[in-house]
């Protein structure tokens, strides 16, 4: 492809992407990764050949996982220069939307070739073949790639696959959403760029005269007691320039109330959501704003749609990622703005909210068809769509005629008026007994009996025993054993009544004549809705409604609408690491990898010092668990356990012979000793957390692997200081750095987390704990011969006079140490921390790595240790190196 076609795609007098470029650069082939907003999210991987950047569009961005294969559709060449291009490209141009340059770097053949000339020469071959293989050095992606075209698939479809090398993970890559040239997300990105490119010259965009809207709104102190406002359900979808359309989402509806540092997030019948939707909370408390706005909690599945199954489950972040989509906004620094129009709050709401966190959204309005709007969201499998007339004010309380819903698929609200529980069944009921009020009677509406798990119901029950009663609540008691032509085989059930207090929801196909509905689905329980207001919702014709205020039509393209609403509906970005154990309850049972965990006393304060608790322990190793496992998995550990936290007693096991879950791990081994022990394996997150249970505060796996127990992964040199400033163990570590470097061996620094820093030098499996002691044995000699005043070998502590103990002695079977991103039972919750060579300087501290900020460092630097497990080093030819440089 040559940069005509690029330019013929192009308006370059309202779009500023460069138009060509040259490299500069005699030596290397550059490549770049753009993460592109545009009607679709997706990522722009682009190689330079050939004097251009040969383009591949990856839509679900790039992995480090070799299992997984990525579709990448090759587009038009794109011109040397656009490698630094980020910004916004106008709407209505080709690719309209944002850009970041997500990573960027330069790569070469796996094949040994020299030459930037015969690198070119050689990828274009193999391009024209369908198969290059690539080794990128970027900042996020490293290690050998290969582009593979696939048959079948289209003429431009080929395959992104990562190989299998030090590089390649587990990890979601696409996780670190920020620019590498402006550090800005994409949603930054669309904030902070307050002009557009139009006409060959740059424009303000106008925007709305908020302050002049908010000078017609009455003062007023903050609102309280809100009750939001309501839509209608009527029966079509209609067109009408008057009203503009947003996505109904499936999620509980809820109002926020900031005002001074203080917040409350309340459900519409009041009840208050700060600890059951605790992520939200927090990041609504840390705006720092004075405003009441109205939203929806939600969860979104892969494709962006609202998910309440999930939701109503829903008791941490490992459950998934909520999001608060905010659509309107009540009160604002002292301004009642219910009674301004819908489209000036929306002005305001726009102006003012915060929008860098993906957990909280503004609803996406659409001035559309309805029409169109409404077969969208149909093709998209949402709910249903929300019709607004525009200038509407805000009643509270009221179910209005000026904002409808249009619902795709039929559900209800319904009341619990008893359960049944055929003869021949095991689960704990057989189906729920539903009503509605009509006319302030509860009237009888069928029964529900698909769409809820056995844990489901173990929860239920828990809801149901309270307000167990021993007579109908109805007035005319149904027969539930009644046969229905559509369920002829139904067992007699006996019926146990209850208080019509507790609200559910549930799907159907259609009300049938006596107004029981119909293949009844149960979806969740509301817990945002008030048992009193739960009537039966009769769709209201549209057209009478609207055409009270009915104006001119206006309608755009249905290929203009579907793409705007794939551009708002889109699933959740992960901007912060999640937390397995809500704040709230003392004693939490939860699923990790399928095994359930007990988790007790987690306001326990295990750092007094530093008010940190069990709960946060957990959280911690459940967050830091990427991270952590490649170091555990396969690795006998040894459980130092703190169970009254770190001031109190702790002990060692090492045997869990009939103690450890039936899921464990075990290894039978056989001490130097002679004693049979059986040690827990490091494998997965729950083996991680459930040595945390046993107050395993920090985490000490073997250097080996049960694959080969005698033959370590890495050898490590452990400096152990007396009585020396962290400076000087600074000063040792850089020696050693040296003297290692000067034999071309490669090592790699943390801190220990309580006086010390761990160097380990990576071996693979390949050699003996005795040959890899003897190698350390070495290594430390010539530092000691260098630092005679400063160190010493001895292995007792009178006899190091006070000296730093170079400790080589560490690399021998069932020995260990505290793992890379252990915690430490020290004040001030420190962290084992790997270390860049760059950090070990004058001046660095143990705890400038503790619990608080060890996954913001990880969410910036990655796994700085990760070539410990990589490539081992040439054991005899480091030896001999090292003999003849220092004999």
């Amino acid at each position: 492809m040559a940069l005509e076609k690029y330019k013929q795609k192009r308006d370059f007098s309202k779009t500023k992407e460069p138009k060509a470029g040259r490299s500069k650069d005699k030596n290397k082939l550059m490549f770049v990764i753009q993460k592109h907003d545009a009607s679709r999210l997706h990522y722009d991987f682009r190689l330079e050949m050939n004097g251009v950047l040969k383009s591949w569009a990856v839509p679900k961005g790039p992995t480090l996982d070799p299992k997984v294969k990525r579709l990448a559709m090759m587009v038009e060449d794109h011109p040397f220069d656009y490698r630094n291009f980020e910004g916004i490209i106008p709407k209505g141009e080709y690719g309209g939307g944002t850009v970041i340059v997500w990573d960027q770097g330069w790569y070469e053949p796996i094949d040994s070739i020299k030459g930037k000339e015969a690198q070119e020469k050689y990828l274009l071959s193999e391009l024209k073949k369908g198969s290059v293989k690539m080794k990128l050095h970027g900042e996020k992606l490293n290690g050998e790639f290969a582009l593979v075209k696939t048959q079948g698939m289209g003429e431009n479809a080929w395959l992104l696959i990562k190989h299998d090398d030090e590089f390649s993970s587990k990890k979601d890559v696409t996780k670190l959403d920020s620019s590498i040239l402006s550090g800005k997300t994409i949603e930054m990105m669309e904030k902070s760029s307050e002009k557009v490119w139009h006409s060959n010259r740059e424009e303000k965009v106008t925007k709305p005269d908020t302050a002049g809207i908010l000078k017609k709104a009455p003062k007023s102190a903050i609102l309280k007691n809100i009750k939001p406002m309501l839509a209608t359900l009527v029966d079509h979808p209609f067109d009408d320039s008057d009203w503009q359309y947003e996505v109904k989402w499936d999620g509980y509806r809820a109002l926020a109330f900031m005002n001074k540092g203080k917040v409350e997030l309340l459900s519409r019948n009041n009840k208050s959501f700060n600890d059951k939707f605790y992520p939200i909370y927090q990041l609504l408390s840390g705006l720092k704003l004075n405003a009441v706005i109205d939203g929806e909690i939600l969860i979104l599945n892969e494709k962006g749609v609202s998910n309440f199954s999930t939701l109503q489950n829903w008791r941490s972040e490992a459950d998934g990622d909520l999001v608060f989509y905010v659509f309107d906004i009540l009160w604002y620094e002292g301004k009642d703005l219910t009674g301004l129009p819908l489209i000036e709050r929306q002005a305001v709401l726009n102006e003012i909210l915060p929008i860098e966190d993906d957990r909280m959204r503004i609803s996406r309005v659409f001035d559309a068809s309805g029409i169109d709007f409404f077969a969208a969201a149909e093709r998209m499998g949402l709910e249903g769509i929300i019709a607004k007339r525009k200038s509407s004010i805000y009643m509270q309380g009221n179910r209005s005629k000026d904002w409808l819903k249009i619902k795709i698929s039929h559900r209800q609200e319904v009341l619990i008026a008893g359960f049944t529980k055929n003869k021949d069944t095991s689960k704990l009921f057989s189906s729920l007994i539903l009503a509605v009020w009509e006319k302030d009677v509860l009237t009888y509406v069928g029964k529900v009996g698909t769409g809820f798990s056995d844990s489901d119901q173990k929860e239920m029950m828990k809801q149901f025993k309270p307000l167990i009663i021993s007579k109908s609540p109805f007035k005319l008691v149904p027969d539930v054993n009644k046969p229905s032509r559509f369920r002829p085989q139904q067992m007699n059930a006996q019926a146990t009544w209850m208080k019509p207090e507790l609200v559910c929801e549930i799907a159907y196909t259609e009300v049938t004549q006596d107004g029981v509905f119909r293949h009844p689905s149960f979806k969740g329980m509301r817990i945002d809705k008030n048992s009193k207001d739960v009537v039966r919702e009769t769709a209201k014709d549209a057209d009478e409604i609207v055409e009270e205020i009915k104006t001119e039509i206006s309608t755009e393209t249905k290929a203009s609408t579907n793409d705007k609403l794939s551009d708002a509906v889109r699933p959740s970005k992960a901007t912060a690491p999640k937390t397995l154990l809500n704040p709230k309850d003392e004693t939490q049972v939860r699923k990790v990898n399928g095994k359930e965990l007990k988790f007790t006393n987690l306001s326990k304060v295990y750092w007094p010092e530093d008010g940190v608790t069990k709960r946060e322990m957990f959280n911690y190793y459940y967050q830091v668990a990427d991270f952590i496992l490649p170091y555990l998995k396969d690795r006998p550990q040894s459980l130092n356990r703190f169970p009254g936290g770190i001031h109190g007693e702790s002990f060692y096991q090492k045997d869990v012979k009939g103690k450890a879950p039936d899921w464990a791990k075990t290894f039978p081994y056989t001490t130097s000793d002679g004693e049979p022990k059986e040690y827990l394996v490091g494998d997965d997150v729950a083996t991680l957390l459930w040595m945390a249970s046993l107050g395993c505060i920090e985490i000490n796996p073997w250097f080996s692997r049960v694959q080969s127990p005698d033959y370590p992964d890495y050898c490590v040199i452990d400096l152990d200081p007396d009585k020396q400033h962290f400076d000087q163990v600074i000063d040792v570590a850089l020696v050693i750095k040296k003297v290692l470097d000067s034999i071309d061996v490669p090592c790699f620094p943390k801190t220990s987390g309580s006086t010390g820093i761990h160097i380990y030098i990576p071996t693979n499996a390949k050699y003996t704990y005795d040959q890899t002691q003897l190698f350390a044995r070495i290594i430390v000699g010539i530092v000691n011969q260098q630092l005679p005043d400063l160190t010493s070998l001895e292995r007792t502590v009178s006899a190091r006079k006070g000296k730093m103990y170079l400790d080589f002695l560490q690399n021998r079977p069932g020995a260990t140490i505290a793992g890379p991103y252990s915690l430490r039972p020290k004040i001030g919750a420190t962290v084992s921390m790997p270390l860049d060579w760059k950090e070990v300087k004058p001046g660095l501290k143990m705890k400038d790595f503790t619990i608080f900020n060890t996954m913001e460092r990880l969410k910036k630097k990655g796994d700085l240790f990760k070539s410990v497990l990589g490539k081992g080093i040439d054991l005899e030819k480091a030896i001999k190196k090292a003999k003849e440089l220092y004999p």
